[in-house]
């Protein structure tokens, strides 16, 4: 079988965040699988304005029409997940209520508060009013590991644990891309 298109796609676009490190260590894992193609989408580089707004310029509707069209591409997706407050950041919500999911894998990294558990549960329930499947396993890296990658020089690859659940997820993430592109290829 053909291999997958995956994106993995940064959830802050916040100065100093911590986003990079979970993005790059999961992409790295994805990347050594024969059957997935891997690729990072950087919300930096897609600042759209907020849905709804009035007042969107010209530039940040086209950034979001980019935005649409550079999703069509994946069959599936990996999200790094901050939480801050409880929640996903604000930028990455707006990102997914301006694409598009619909009958397409999701999965998270998450990182923040109790491993951005909370932020991660929020976007299982929104993925599902999206048509979108949000796999069972999710990455959630714990406050001490979080802070031996930004104190201590660690980084996430020093965490044999971390790996063995990305494997995980990645395994589920992969069966669930197959069976739905199948489905979207036959509707």
């Amino acid at each position: 079988m053909s291999e997958l298109k995956i994106a993995v796609i940064v959830g802050s676009t916040r100065m100093g965040r911590f986003a990079d490190h979970p993005a790059k260590w999961i992409h790295h894992i994805a990347d050594q699988r024969p059957d997935l193609k891997v690729e990072i989408l950087d919300l930096l580089d897609f600042p759209m304005h907020f849905f709804g707004e009035e007042r969107a310029t010209t530039e940040e509707s086209d950034t979001a029409e980019r935005w649409k069209k550079a999703l069509r591409e994946f069959d599936g997706f990996i999200f790094t997940v901050a939480e801050y407050n409880h929640a996903p950041t604000a930028v990455l919500k707006n990102a997914i209520d301006l694409g598009e999911f619909i009958h397409k894998p999701v999965a998270f990294v998450g990182y923040g508060g109790v491993g951005g558990a909370r932020a991660v549960e929020q976007l299982r329930l929104i993925f599902v009013e999206m048509s979108a499947v949000s796999v069972k396993t999710g990455v959630h890296i714990s406050f001490p590991e979080y802070l031996s990658v930004v104190k201590d020089g660690k980084t996430l690859a020093d965490y044999p644990h971390l790996d063995e659940v990305a494997k995980n997820l990645l395994d589920q993430l992969t069966w669930w891309g197959r069976a739905l592109k199948a489905a979207r290829v036959s509707a």
